[in-house]
């Protein structure tokens, strides 16, 4: 007979999915949006509100959507989704960053594969396609993420109207005297033949050859003993530089020594004698005469195997933690040589050409003409020419491995040189630059707070910027020379070409001839235009990226200047957000941003960063063709994004099971919604007890998320949704709610009652959920209303969760805790009868309670006494009100009676196969009239 009640019972009713298929469902979804043109509606249903912009910094277009360019791309949107539920004019404007060495590089790969020469103007209509051709598959993917945006006006770098952004930023820069070319030791990349910016470089530990040099004391010195050979001992890591060296640098404060070892004598810092000696392998070696190392200033020493000498030079920045407290100088190879060598006069020498190859000069020595510096996995073939050389003059003290971190290129992950040539540069003090944007980094509020620290040091220790790149994929230089080398810039004349470029694009700089860019504009009176020549050096694309916020938001409509929010990895601090400020405190005198969040990077269970220049296929498509796009965003947005994300099939299918929790919370409350209207609505002030209890923890969970939205941290919005689904109300509401739902009559004031109050939690879960879980979230709203998978609304157009105080009694909700806190009792005893096997489910007892009314909770307990069968899910509760008892005792025995085969409660004087009266007053009431 119970088999034949169950379709009696009220039982859940339902087309939502139990699975959520995301893989084949959500692409369908998409479609549904892109019909709906949803994006759009937001916008209009926004149009008034108060406006909200997110900048988005843009990707490069050189390859797949990376897990981590997913990471970044998903946080946008939560962002942007949750702000336009909460009414905010948020328009989304996505870039491409289309210029620069990444895609020159896999183009002219491609092109030596395909043994193709081609003009500088075919390489760069070859790059543009290729970086059109990733657009479109990167904006397939962003979207397949759920991402939406405005992708019809979309920003490329490469679009003629940006890059005429861009030379009128560079214009102001020229305006401002604050350009200039100089020779000076840069970051060269030798397999891509070019400056890189500072952005550019990443470092990599490599082993060197660790070397101690002896540079002999020119003859004529006066100053030293004549008796023996002196030298002054140089320490290195880099011997191929040494065909470079014009000076050896020491500290004037400090104290040197002579160390006496046979019939020489070496000079070192005192502090630095010791470790010299052991490191040496130096024996019967003593320590002699003392020397300031201010007296050392001009001295000569002998080139160990070039004819010339290096001049001894002061400098404060040599220290004694390790080497000799002399410093091999070659200005041309390195940034504080450079300076020590403008102070002294020594040459800005750099014998090396672009492919780091030693160049037949006159100085370098006929054996090392052509050898490559590179370094290799075999090591650099000049370290190794070098120290022969030195070993053959007898000049190599001693030789070692170490193991250091040294500057490599982004790119090509070789170690970097630095090289000496002329290039574009641009001061950041001149004109107080770098003090104004130092002050405006103080007026920027940073997530995490240690943002601003990273910016800043960055900032005030950044040298000038080199912005020079021997490319032919970027926006050029629009520089010219005359046969002189005589340099000719001019700002008026930059924003002429400009209006050149906005028409045409800056493909005219390499397909017309100096004249023809120059015809029709004004120039200045000291030029020639029939003498000119184009330059051919590119911009660091730093600056093009670094434009987007004259070019976007100064630009185009329902846009503000500046940002609200820029977001990107913490990499960007030297990278975007910097080139961002430059950009715009020269121009603007203002930072492009009020805000600034950063995020941390997606890392394997090693902890190591997953780059997309590593080779690993780790594309945000290999995730989400496994797992779908909503597991992927719940799994983002449960991490702690301010620090690196793990990730791992482990932790995805652990995310799964949360997603699982959270769809199964959702698909029980639409399923027992199947037979509710507005019109079975119950007052807020009529709902039954338990009812309000969790409407209260409803309004508790949209507070919390609502505050963890507004201060961007999504890890507690899961946490808390999590910890909902669990623990209030599959713990504890659904699990009481069955019973009355089940199998009380459809109309029973106490069914409609929760009907009422999970209609409420259920557009409210979807609400809270909705910038997190979109798919999901927009799903489960069509069903609810309309039974389809597609209705012509979203739930994104839904204002967002809101909580309301008249969903409950504060005093109610209190008894109520009491209650559900004295059920933990109640479970420790059926607890025990499931393991002594008396009772097999908890309604196969009951449960007797005995206290005194003068104990609080036990005259809570005996108010609700009616609801405690229900609360415990028990089939009977005994109230025993006594004044011997102490405090209050529960006890749990098995039930009496017989069970009801409809709702499965013991029941006293109940026939055998007969229903509880409880039952028969639900089977009287759906009893067809």
């Amino acid at each position: 007979m119970a088999t034949d009640l169950k379709d009696t019972l009220n039982l859940p009713k339902t087309g939502f999915p139990m699975r959520g298929d995301l893989v084949k469902r959500e692409p369908e979804r998409i479609k549904h949006w892109e019909s709906l043109n949803l994006y759009a509606k937001i916008q209009s249903k926004n149009a008034k509100g108060e406006t909200f912009v997110l900048h988005d910094g843009p990707p490069f277009t050189n390859g797949d959507v990376h897990i981590g360019t997913a990471l970044n791309k998903i946080l946008k949107d939560i962002i942007l989704k949750y702000k336009g539920m909460r009414g905010f004019h948020s328009p989304y404007i996505p870039g491409w960053d289309c210029h620069g060495l990444p895609i020159e590089h896999k183009v002219s790969r491609q092109l030596q594969e395909e043994k193709k020469v081609l003009s500088t103007a075919e390489l760069r209509e070859a790059c543009a396609a290729f970086s059109k051709s990733y657009i479109e598959k990167q904006r397939g993917q962003f979207k397949r993420l759920g991402v939406l945006a405005d992708w019809e006006n979309e920003y490329r770098t490469m679009n003629p109207a940006y890059e005429a952004v861009i030379l009128r930023t560079f214009a102001k820069f020229v305006e401002q005297d604050i350009v200039y070319r100089s020779k000076k030791p840069v970051y060269w990349s030798i397999p891509c033949a070019t400056a890189l910016a500072e952005a550019e470089i990443e470092y990599k530990e490599i082993a060197s050859p660790s070397i101690w040099v002896k540079f002999a004391i020119a003859p004529g010195e006066k100053k030293f003993r004549t008796d023996k050979s002196v030298f002054f001992v140089i320490w290195t890591t880099t011997p191929w530089t040494l065909p470079a060296n014009l000076g050896i640098a020491v500290n004037p404060e400090f104290t040197y020594v002579e160390i006496e070892c046979g019939n020489e004598s070496y000079m070192v810092a005192e502090t630095l004698a010791e470790s010299f000696i052991k490191d040496c392998k130096l024996e019967n070696a003593t320590i002699t005469n003392k020397h300031s190392g201010r007296s050392f200033e001009y001295i000569k020493a002998l080139h160990p195997f070039i004819d010339r000498q290096s001049l001894v030079v002061l400098a404060d920045y040599v220290t004694a933690d390790s080497g000799t407290g002399c410093v091999h100088t070659a200005p041309g190879h390195g940034v504080e040589d450079y300076q020590t060598g403008l102070k002294y006069g020594l040459d800005i020498y750099s014998p090396l050409d672009d492919a780091g190859c030693y160049l037949d000069d006159c100085q370098v020595p006929g054996e090392l003409v052509g050898v490559s510096v590179l370094e290799t996995e075999k090591g650099s073939a000049a370290n190794k020419k070098v120290l022969e050389m030195l070993t053959q003059k007898g000049a190599l003290l001693q030789l070692k491995k170490i193991t250091h971190s040294y500057p490599h290129c982004w790119r090509s992950k070789t170690p970097v040189i630095f090289r000496a040539m002329d290039q574009w540069f641009v001061s950041l003090d001149k004109n107080g630059t770098r003090a104004k944007a130092l002050e405006e980094i103080s007026k920027v509020k940073f997530i995490p707070a240690f943002g601003e620290n990273r910016i800043r040091g960055a900032v005030e220790t950044r040298p000038d910027w080199c912005i020079s790149r021997q490319r032919a994929w970027g926006v050029p230089i629009p520089v010219f020379y005359d046969d002189n080398k005589e340099v000719y810039v001019d700002a008026t004349v930059i924003n002429a070409i400009a209006d050149k470029v906005e028409k045409a694009g800056t493909n005219i700089w390499f397909e017309q001839s100096a004249q023809e860019i120059l015809s029709g504009i004004t120039l200045p009176k000291t030029w020639n235009a029939e003498l000119l020549k184009k330059g051919t050096d590119t911009l660091d694309v730093w600056i093009d990226s670094g434009c987007s916020h004259r070019a976007v938001l100064q630009n185009k409509q329902n846009l503000r200047w500046p940002a609200d929010l820029y977001l990107e990895g913490s990499d960007q601090h030297r990278g975007w957000f910097q080139s961002s400020l430059w950009t715009a405190v020269v121009a603007d005198k203002s930072a492009p941003y009020k805000q600034i969040i950063t995020h941390g990077f997606i890392v394997g269970q090693d902890g190591k960063k997953i780059s997309k220049s590593d080779g690993k296929p780790l594309t945000a498509d290999l995730y989400v063709n496994k797992y779908g796009a909503d597991i992927i965003r719940l799994w983002l947005a449960s991490e702690d994004y301010r620090m690196d994300i793990p990730i791992s099939d482990e932790i995805l299918n652990h995310i799964a099971q949360a997603y699982r929790t959270i769809r199964n919370t959702l698909r029980f409350q639409l399923s027992n919604l199947y037979d509710f209207t507005a019109k079975d609505a119950v007052a807020c002030d009529r709902l039954s007890p338990i009812d309000q209890w969790a409407l209260k923890y409803t309004a508790s969970l949209i507070e919390e998320c609502t505050q963890a939205y507004d201060n961007y941290e999504f890890h507690k919005v899961y946490q808390a949704i999590n910890r909902f689904c669990t623990s209030t109300l599959s713990a504890v509401y659904h699990t009481i709610l069955k019973d009355r739902l089940y199998t009380l009559a459809p109309n029973h004031p106490l069914r409609r009652s929760s009907q009422t109050a999970i209609d409420i939690i259920f557009e409210q879960l979807i609400k809270l959920i909705a910038p997190i879980l979109p798919f999901t979230a927009d799903e489960v709203f069509s069903f609810a209303k309309s039974e389809k998978d597609f209705i012509g609304n979203s739930i994104l157009l839904e204002d967002f969760a809101q909580a309301d105080k008249s969903w409950f009694n504060e005093a109610t909700v209190s008894e109520i805790e009491q209650i559900l806190g004295f059920r933990d009792r109640v479970n420790e005893q059926l607890e025990t009868l499931r393991q002594e096997k008396i009772i097999g489910q908890s309604l196969d007892a009951k449960v007797t309670i005995s206290g005194s009314m003068s104990d609080p909770l036990f005259a809570i307990l005996k108010k609700h006494a009616e609801l405690l069968e229900e609360f415990f899910i028990v089939s009977q509760v005994s109230i025993n009100e006594t004044k011997e008892t102490p405090s209050i005792t529960v006890t749990a025995q098995k039930a009496d009676g017989v069970r009801c085969p409809r709702c499965w409660r013991w029941i006293q004087d109940l026939h055998e196969g007969s229903c509880c009266p409880r039952c028969n007053e639900a089977l009287e009431a759906i009893k067809p009239n």
